[in-house]
């Protein structure tokens, strides 16, 4: 076996970046650190030889003898560091200008970055001062910006000539370390294990490498060779007990035992499932072995094609077969497995003329990080034992209380989804009011669900078992689905009233969210903008930046988007930070917060503020007395819906009592 890219390689190249991350910065530190000694060093030059003409050229300056100050500025010897000097008087009129050293040009960059050029400005004043003298003139001296520049450039060079030169010793010498003391022993172990014959590898020990008895190399050394006597020893217990069928090629009890450990040791929550086929007992002896080897390779066959690739299959015993239902972390989701484990194993085999019908026993066990892996497998085998004696084709927890809860959750499944096959739930639509005129200018979608007493209500608990079973992405779509058919009826009608639909999380992060609203908007032909998504939750968005990406195209395709229950969740108080990224439209307050109105209304004051400074719409919820709505229409609050105005109708009691004045219209 070869490795496409050495370790060699990626280490120098780690090595090599880090420390030029960390030299750069040092580089640039040092690099302004000597730039301003050199600045502070040039101006005290710059001062010395104002302050040494400084006499004579107030003297000059007093009796305004302009060629003698010129001749007394001019005695300066600028040795490369003066380049002009100015007489600059009071009134900032220059008055005298003398150059030393013909001006060169320095990059714009690095006149600002250095603050070029450097100058230094003196104060000239008369010889007899008075008790508040006042100055006659200012001598200004100017530096070479261009002798600076070099002096950047210079030092510059030499940093990083000599700290890449630094990096690259650095970089050799760790790298050399890393390889005596890593990647030689490892590489050592890989060529070893790579050579050697498929006979051998079944108990194999490898040698502890020299100086590396103490550490991880060597914990690893001795943890591969524990492990290999373990499965050496376990595969002797199994083949001197039963001999497994060697065509259907799964791991043995040994391995899966291994891999149990290994899901013990990282503690993550996993399904056990023990498989007894008891049609592979109970043929033993009857067909011939040629037919039997069919019929075991038929079964795995079967077994595999329901599993997920993280899934482990195993044959323990020549009759018996064990899951690991990696990623299974719910007895419902378990028994769902089993089920289809049930259903590919019952279906007809043929056989020789002999049509076959397998019957199978399932043990679950689940593991939660208390048992070890002979606990774990213990168990699954106990409830397999314990699901034959009940009969054929039985699945059985060994917790009895998973054992319910998994059997109620599959109940409430089938319930929901039977409710959705025989119509019995349905739409219905509250008003969404305008507080300054009374009108109604929207409404929102609510879920019902018909009782059997004939009536229609949300049960307590619904949308929480919906969201539990996993269907909330599935009635969510009929919502949204019923939702565009009914829009698309009023447009056909010229109304064009928006209608607002809740959307949970789990419907928010579905990856095929966008583009299944987006193909109903299509199919259905309505205009995007009658349609109002509620982003609303009673599970907290983890991952607000996942859902402004999913919201962002409904909203440029011209879907509008509501902040539903504010406060509560994903658009609560604590979620803050992500609201000015958010492509809302419309903020709801939630009626919490609207019950205590008007006594208490500093949350919802400071909400209305909020949405006032994101430029969002206000819609307030669970408006019940007048006092509530008289208060919200004073703070400014555009639009409310509650039992004052009205309870959720069925579309047609909704369409009678709001739209038929439409429709009156348009015929009119």
């Amino acid at each position: 076996m070869r490795v496409s890219r050495s370790l060699t390689i990626k280490q120098m190249a780690t090595v090599f970046i880090v420390a030029m991350v960390f030299i750069f910065i040092f580089c640039v530190t040092l690099l302004f650190h000597f730039v301003q000694q050199n600045r502070y060093n040039t101006a005290t030059q710059l001062e010395s030889i104002a302050r040494s003409i400084r006499e004579p050229l107030s003297n000059a300056i007093l009796k305004a003898d302009i060629p003698e100050a010129e001749a007394i500025i001019k005695q300066i010897k600028p040795a490369g560091v003066v380049s002009r000097a100015d007489v600059v008087l009071p009134n900032q009129f220059q008055a005298l200008r003398v150059r030393f050293i013909p001006e060169r040009s320095v990059p714009m960059m690095v006149a600002r970055v250095f603050e070029l050029p450097i100058q230094i400005s003196l104060p000239i004043y008369s010889l007899q001062r008075p008790a508040n003298p006042q100055p006659l003139a200012y001598l200004v001296l100017e530096a070479d910006s261009y002798r600076v520049y070099k002096f950047v450039m210079s030092t510059l060079s030499t940093l990083v000539t000599a700290y890449l030169l630094l990096t690259l010793i650095i970089t050799v010498a760790i790298t050399w370390c890393i390889n005596r003391l890593i990647v030689h022993p490892l590489r050592k172990i890989a060529r070893e294990l790579n050579d050697l014959p498929l006979q051998d590898q079944m108990g194999h020990q490898l040698a502890l490498p020299r100086h590396h008895h103490d550490d991880e190399i060597g914990s690893l050394v001795r943890s591969y060779n524990r492990n290999q006597q373990n499965l050496l020893r376990q595969h002797d217990e199994l083949n001197s007990q039963t001999t497994l069928f060697p065509v259907s090629e799964l791991p043995n009890k040994a391995f899966l035992m291994a891999l149990l450990e290994q899901v013990v040791a990282q503690q993550k929550t996993t399904a056990l499932l023990f498989i007894a086929c008891e049609t592979l007992q109970d043929t033993a002896g009857v067909l011939k072995e040629s037919q039997r080897e069919v019929l075991l390779l038929t079964l795995v066959e079967k077994l595999r094609s329901v599993l997920a690739p993280r899934m482990v299959l195993a044959q323990v015993s020549a009759y018996d077969f064990a899951i690991i239902a990696h990623g299974v972390k719910e007895p419902w989701h378990a028994i769902t497995l089993g089920q289809q484990v049930l259903t590919v194993i019952n279906e007809r085999v043929p056989m020789q003329g002999i049509q076959l019908r397998p019957s199978a026993s399932i043990g679950v066990a689940m593991f939660y990080g208390e048992l070890n892996a002979e606990q774990l497998y213990r168990r699954a085998v106990s409830a397999a034992f314990t699901a034959r004696r009940k009969g054929k084709n039985q699945i059985q927890f060994f917790d009895p209380q998973q054992m319910e809860e998994a059997q109620k959750r599959l109940t409430e499944e089938s319930d929901i989804l039977t409710a959705l096959d025989q119509n019995k739930f349905a739409i219905w639509l509250q008003p969404q009011v305008d507080l300054a005129t009374g009108k109604v200018v929207s409404a929102e979608a609510l879920l019902r669900m018909a009782q059997p007493d004939g009536s229609w209500d949300l049960p307590e608990g619904l949308i929480e078992r919906i969201e539990s079973c996993g269907l909330m992405v599935t009635v969510g779509y009929w919502v949204l689905e019923e939702s565009c058919r009914l829009l698309a009826a009023w447009q056909a009608r010229g109304v064009l009233l928006p209608l607002s639909v809740n959307l949970s999380a789990l419907q928010l992060l579905h990856h095929n969210m966008v583009p299944d609203l987006l193909e109903l908007l299509n199919r259905y032909r309505i205009q995007p903008d009658t349609l109002i998504l509620e982003v609303t939750e009673s599970r907290r968005i983890d991952d607000p930046h996942a859902a402004v990406a999913i919201l962002r195209p409904l909203r440029n395709a011209g879907i509008r988007i509501a902040l539903d229950d504010f406060g509560m969740g994903y658009a609560g108080l604590r979620q803050l930070q992500h609201m000015k990224s958010l492509p809302a439209d419309v903020l709801k307050i939630d009626k919490i917060f609207v019950e205590g109105l008007p006594d208490d209304s500093s949350m919802v004051t400071s909400i209305i503020h909020l949405a006032r400074s994101l430029g969002l719409k206000i819609i307030a919820e669970g408006v019940e007395t007048e006092a509530q709505r008289d208060w919200l229409a004073q703070a400014g609050v555009e639009m409310a819906q509650g039992f004052l105005f009205d309870r959720a109708l069925t579309p047609d009691a909704f369409e009678t009592r709001y739209l038929a004045h439409s429709d009156n219209a348009e015929n009119g």
